[in-house]
This record gives C-alpha cells, structure tokens and sequence, in this order.
C-alpha cells in the first residue's frame, strides 16, 4: 500500500512572540502565529491581498530554539505537517488545525536576533527535528544537515573572492 504525503512549507512573518510552555517531563511546546499574505487581482484589475494565519507548534529543542530566538515580525521558514483535532468546550465541539514544525529557518534580518545563515557550513540559522549534525532534538528518522545549494555551473569558489565589505544576505531558504 502506498504512503501518503503531508507536507506543508510556510514562509511568513510571526504574528507575535512564541509561546513557550514545557510539559511535566521538560519538553519545550512552542506556539507560533505565522502570517503568509498573497497578492491577486480582482475583474477591475485592483490587487487585493490576503493574509492567512497559521498555527506552528514547535517540539522539544526545535521549540527551545524558537523561543529563543524569534521574536513578533521576525521572517521565517516553517517545513512540517498539517495536523487536525479537535475539543469539546461547554458542550461545543471546536476544531484545530496546526502545522507540525520538523524544520525552521530564521531568514531576513529582522529584530529577531540569534544566528544567520551564512557560515561555514551553511547550517547557522537553520535548525530541524531529529539528529546529526546540525538537527536539534526530536523523533523523527535521522536527516542529513542542511547544506548550501551552489548553482552547477558556478566555478568553485575561495573566501578570498567574496568581498566582506559587500553584504552578501543568503537567507533564502530554497
């Protein structure tokens, strides 16, 4: 039987600071409110934007890192999966929808803080669930460390050719 696929990859803007709670054994839940706006025009030709917000949940070292180092209007990349539930409240079903977070990337400068993408090894500022090198807690299976992608044609390069007076800003996470 064929497995099926539940992948979600969002890039937007937090909505507010994380919400960091940990569970009796010491596990870090994060909550993140991730705004993505999309731009379309209407029959007159007018653009008319849309914001939808998504709710993140961030587990264990991933959900520390988050918490840590993002902040409300920081710019990020969330890679996870949708997950649905739902509650009963005074005898009213309610009804959730999250994304599962297995990897997060902080990009843009933003007021946020912490690392940036861009060193040696490509893997500052870029963090996922599971383990090897540079993944952070987790269950899931073991997944290789992100790498910077150079373009096939581009001739190897040296440090000594980048000009560090040029601000060189990698943050794109694909």
């Amino acid at each position: 039987m064929a497995r099926g696929v539940n992948k979600v990859i969002l890039v937007g803007n937090l909505g507010n600071d994380p919400d960091v709670k940990y569970t009796q054994g010491g596990m870090a839940i994060t909550t993140l409110s991730v705004a993505t706006t999309s731009v379309r025009k209407d029959k007159d030709g007018q653009q008319i934007e849309k914001t939808e917000w998504h709710r993140v949940k961030l587990f264990g070292k991933l959900g520390e890192i988050a918490g840590e180092y993002l902040k409300k209007g920081r710019q990020v990349y969330i890679e996870g999966r949708i997950e649905y539930g739902s509650y009963e409240k005074d005898g009213v079903k309610h009804y959730t929808t999250d994304i599962v977070a297995d990897e997060m990337q902080m990009i843009g400068g933003g007021e946020g803080g912490g690392p940036r993408s861009g060193s040696e090894d490509g893997n500052e500022g870029r963090y996922q669930r599971g383990s090897g090198g540079g993944s952070y807690g987790g269950d899931r299976a073991q997944r290789a460390p992100a790498q910077r992608r150079e373009p096939a044609a581009a001739p190897a390069r040296k440090a000594a050719d980048f000009d560090s007076s040029v601000p060189f800003d990698d943050d794109i996470p694909f």
